[in-house]
C-alpha cells in the first residue's frame, strides 16, 4: 500500500463520493474506484460500504482511514522539514482560511507574497470547524478560526467584531436604533456554510434568548447573505465589518444590545507541533501587521479593514 492509495482512500471518504473524490484528485472515477479495490484486494478484508448516498467504513476501513490520516500528516511534516534547508526560496503553506475572513488576510497574503515570492500560499477556503479538524489532522499549519479553540492550539488574534442585524430597509425594524435577540424570534434567519462555528454561536444566543432559530437559507458569502436578505428570504447577523460596508437606503443595519454576540478571529496552530519555516514566517509578519496583541476594532469607514500589512 502506498501513499497514493491513502489520499485516494481518504479523499473517497472525507467528500462521500468516488466522483467528487476524482474531481479533487484530478483523474477519473475509474482510478480512483480500481485503487480502493486494489487496496482491499492487498489487505484481504472490505474497506467501504455503500448505502443509498452514503459510504460508510468497515471495521477494517476504520483502522486504514485512522491510520492513514496518521501517516499522511507524518509524510506531509517530513516534506516540510525538509524544504526548510532551501530557506524559503521554494516551498508552499497550506493554510485554512474562512471564506469570512479571506478579505481581512488579503492584505497580509499580498504583502507574504512580496517578501516570499518563492512560496506558494495554498488556501484551504472552509468553515472554523473544518479548519480546526484539518489542522489537528496536520493536513494545516495555520488556520484562521473563530474563538472559542481548544487549549491545544496557540492563538494570534485578528479582529473582534459585534454582530448586527442585517434586514431589508423596508422591514418593520426600520427606525430602530438597536434590536433585542428575542425581538427575532419570529424571524426566518439566513445562516452561513456549513462547518462554520459562527453558526454555532448564533444558534447557542439564540437559544438562551428563549428561541431556536428557522434557518431559510445557509451562504459562505457573507455578500451573498446579503442579497438573499434584500430579496426577502429572511433576515441575518453579520459582523459589523460587513454591515458598515452596506447601503443604508437597501439594508436596515442595527446593533444587537442584548446580548452582544462577537465575531472573534484568531489565526491558530498546533502548540508544540513543529512549523515549517514558510508558517514562522508568515505568523511573525502577521505580528508585526496586528501591531502586538491584536486589535479591538472600530470601523474605520465604509471599507474600513483592521489589517494593515507593512
Amino acid at each position: 500500500m502506498d501513499l497514493r492509495e491513502l489520499r485516494y482512500f481518504l479523499e473517497v471518504v472525507n467528500l462521500q463520493s468516488y466522483t467528487a473524490a476524482a474531481e479533487a484528485l484530478f483523474v477519473t472515477q475509474p482510478n480512483v474506484s480500481k485503487m480502493i479495490k486494489q487496496m482491499e484486494a492487498e489487505l484481504g478484508a472490505p474497506l467501504l460500504v455503500k448505502e443509498g448516498r452514503r459510504i460508510s467504513l468497515t471495521d477494517a476501513g476504520r483502522v486504514i482511514y485512522q491510520r492513514g490520516q496518521e501517516m499522511l500528516a507524518m509524510h506531509a511534516q517530513m516534506l516540510a522539514e525538509v524544504a526548510d534547508l532551501d530557506q524559503l526560496t521554494h516551498g508552499e503553506l497550506v493554510m485554512g482560511i474562512p471564506p469570512l475572513s479571506n478579505g481581512l488576510l488579503a492584505p497580509l497574503i499580498a504583502s507574504f507574497h512580496r517578501k516570499y515570492p518563492g512560496i506558494e500560499l495554498k488556501l484551504f477556503e472552509k468553515g472554523s470547524r473544518t479548519v480546526e479538524d484539518e489542522l489537528r489532522a496536520g493536513t494545516l499549519e495555520v488556520g484562521a478560526m473563530l474563538l472559542p479553540v481548544d487549549d491545544e492550539f496557540d492563538t494570534l488574534p485578528i479582529c473582534r467584531y459585534p454582530l448586527q442585524l442585517i434586514a431589508p430597509a423596508d422591514s418593520p425594524w426600520a427606525g430602530r436604533t438597536s434590536v433585542r435577540l428575542a425581538d427575532l424570534a419570529q424571524e426566518p434567519f439566513i445562516f452561513y456554510g456549513e462547518g462554520f462555528v459562527l453558526n454555532e454561536v448564533v444558534h447557542a444566543a439564540c437559544v438562551r434568548a428563549g428561541f431556536t432559530p428557522r434557518i431559510a437559507g445557509r451562504s459562505s458569502q457573507w455578500d451573498f447573505v446579503a442579497s438573499m436578505v434584500e430579496a426577502g428570504v429572511g433576515i441575518a447577523l453579520l459582523p459589523e465589518l460587513f454591515g458598515m460596508q452596506l447601503n443604508r437606503s437597501r439594508f436596515v443595519v442595527l446593533p444587537i444590545d442584548s446580548p452582544q454576540i462577537w465575531w472573534n478571529m484568531v489565526l491558530a496552530w498546533r502548540k508544540n507541533k513543529y512549523l515549517s519555516f514558510a508558517a514562522r514566517a508568515w505568523l511573525e509578519l502577521a505580528r508585526e501587521a496586528l501591531d502586538g496583541p491584536g486589535l479591538n476594532m472600530a470601523p474605520a469607514g465604509p471599507r474600513g479593514s483592521p489589517l494593515q500589512a507593512p
